[in-house]
This record gives C-alpha cells, structure tokens and sequence, in this order.
C-alpha cells in the first residue's frame, strides 16, 4: 500500500504520472558511436528505470556546435532520433514517461570538439574550468563572442531539437538552462558583458531564454515543455554568484507564470553557499511562493527529506539522480524502505555494461541470498 508522499500519483500537465519520484539527468557517455547515436545498452538502461514516474535523460546536445564531452548523444540527426525512437519505446513498453533534456555547453567546451574551432558563448570570457575531451581533460579556452545570427541559429537549433524528441516519441522536453552550461551563461553578469538586446540588463540577460520557449512551443504542447535551473549555483562550471544572480533567477521564475509549462526543475545548492552575501541558502522555500505551476525540486534528497519537502508543501515531486544510477528500482526501495546500493563513481562516464545496465535489482539480491 503506498502510504509515502512519494509514492502518489502525481498528474503533470495533460499526463498521469505513477509517482513523484523523477530520474534527474545525468550524464553518462555511452553514445561510443561515430553518429553519437542511442544505442542498445541505452535502451537497457532507461528501460530498467521506466518505474520513476517521470524520466528525464541525460543531456542531448541540439547540434554539433553544442557538444562540450565524450560519448554525449544527440537529438539533431536522423540517426539518433532512429536511436531515441527505441529508447521511449522501451520505456512506454513498461508504463513509463520519458522526457529528453535539451543541451548546448557554450564555453564549457573545446575546439577539439569543432574541429578547432573555438567554442561559442555570450561573450570571450574563459570559464577557467576543465573539458573532457577524447584526449583527456584540458583547460578550456576563451570561447568566441556569438554573433546574433549565431544566437539565432542557436535558437532554431533547439526549435528543431523539441521537433526531432517529439519525432522519437518523446513525452516531452527539458530546456537545459542551469549548471553553468550556454543559457545560465547568458544570465550570469560574470559570464555575459555584451552589450546588444541580449547582454546588460536583467531581462536582455534573459532574453534568449524566452525566444527559446517561444520557438519550441511552435512544434510541441507548451505544457510538454520544462525547464531546469540551479540559481545559486556558485565556484562550479565557471560559475561565479554576485548580488544580481537571484534578481535574475527571481524575475526568470516569475516570467514562467505566464506560460503553462509542464515544470520547472530546480535545483537546491550545489556546494555551501551560506557565507556568500547574495545566495540563496533555501531554493524551494524561495521559489515555490514564487512559481504557481508545478515544482520539481532536486540536489541530495534522500528517501526521508524528499517526503519531507512534499508533505511541506516545497515541490510537487521529486527528482534523484545518483541513486538512480545504482538503484534501478529506486521506486520499489522507497516503498518497502529498501537500503539503496552504492554508486561506482569510476564507471560514471566510462564506455559499456560495467556500471550502467548491471546494477542488481531487489529481486535479483533476494534470489541470491
């Protein structure tokens, strides 16, 4: 019987979601293919997880422009719909909703991912970060300034993204605006000194955001689309919060009020932000007074704090992401309060089954014992 806040039913715009309990997404590059394709072991994978009321994949990039790390599939080639269209079926086969994540990187990115090319941003201004590339990691590099044909190109390649997941038969899908990659960019003041319509102020600043919005909606449902943001997020990614981060965050959420989205995905802090002036501590105590549609809330919940923030009324749902990884079945252990098994953090972005798709579920350890 469920009796976990959790566990409820949950309906997300026009959908019936069996739980409240989300697949965050996570990068896990296994996409070792030329095409950068979906591949069998990723219908594997997803398959395993379709008990979570909603899963949200990893990051799939919009374009080649938009690549930053190894093995990361696409949405933007006939190919990897083919490779997607096998992974939602999977998941709708065993009951299960399936949104794909939007991503472009921007600076978080390498030429050796374009050809020598420098990676595209707001403005020249060198994350001093890490990128994963075939060769290993490397410092990034100063990215180039987009021109504003670049940013609108940007845009019609996310409009064409949401088409090609609603082609593979996506439920819908995520606008990845958060953890320092192309769109939180744009909104951070460390990040983006442009000076045309889409640098400078609070809502130039957020401009491109909306345009996105506005262009997706044309090719899918307004409520099948979402948005992901991690507002105070801080010493990550290049990242850098300063007293005009949560102004910026603020007037983001309350410009979502006037479109019927289907979420918005929040993140709580990433590191410890309680000594820095201008952070927020508490992101869904801020945000969801703020934000009248449904709330997902994610970052280090746990079975116990998750029906918590639920039962207080902070989210609607949910969303997990290590667990995930380890517990296939992460939906069966919190409703018979299970012990969860331990993530492999070596085997993360690493090619094949090991740690990926060979993870044991309940039923598997209970026929061992």
């Amino acid at each position: 019987m469920k009796t976990t806040p959790l566990l409820e039913n949950w309906t997300m715009a026009d959908m019936e979601l069996r739980n409240r309990v989300i697949m965050a997404p996570m990068t896990r590059s296994r996409a070792d293919n030329p095409e950068k394709a979906p591949t069998d072991l990723h219908v594997s994978y997803y398959r395993q997880r379709a008990t979570a009321g909603l899963i949200i994949t990893e990051g799939s990039q919009i374009s080649p422009r938009a690549v930053g790390y190894i093995n990361t599939p696409g949405i933007h080639t006939s190919k990897q719909v083919e490779g997607w269209k096998k992974v939602t079926q999977a998941v709708h086969e065993e009951g299960g909703k399936i949104f794909i994540q939007l991503w472009h990187v921007g600076r978080i990115s390498h030429p050796d991912f374009h050809g020598g090319e420098l990676p595209l941003a707001p403005s020249p201004i060198n994350p001093e970060s890490k990128a994963f590339t075939p060769e290993g990691f490397k410092e990034t590099v100063t990215p180039k300034e987009m021109s504003r044909e670049e940013i609108k190109q940007t845009i019609s390649d996310f409009r064409n993204a949401a088409k090609n997941a609603w082609e593979a038969g996506f439920d819908g899908v995520e606008i990845h605006s958060s953890n320092g990659y192309l769109l939180h960019q744009f909104f951070s003041r460390t990040s983006n000194i442009r000076t045309d319509e889409y640098g400078g102020s609070i809502t130039n600043r957020a401009r491109i955001l909306f345009e996105i919005i506005d262009a997706v909606k044309e090719v899918l449902p307004e409520n099948r689309i979402g948005l992901r943001l991690n507002p105070s997020l801080h010493g990550l990614f290049g990242m850098t919060l300063d007293e005009e981060t949560i102004p910026t965050f603020d007037y983001i959420v309350e410009k979502m009020n006037r479109y019927d989205l289907a979420y918005l995905h929040l993140s709580e802090p990433f590191t410890d932000v309680s000594e820095l002036p201008h952070a927020e501590t508490q992101i869904a105590r801020r945000y969801r007074p703020k934000y009248q549609g449904n709330l997902i809330i994610n970052g280090g919940f746990d079975r116990d704090k998750g029906n918590r923030f639920l039962k207080e009324g902070l989210a609607d749902a949910v969303a997990f992401g290590k667990p995930f990884i380890s517990n296939p079945d992460l939906v069966e252990r919190i409703e018979k309060n299970a012990p969860l098994t331990e993530w492999d953090q070596e085997t993360f972005y690493t090619p094949g089954a090991k740690g990926y798709t060979d993870y044991s579920p309940l039923s598997t350890k209970a026929e061992q014992e």
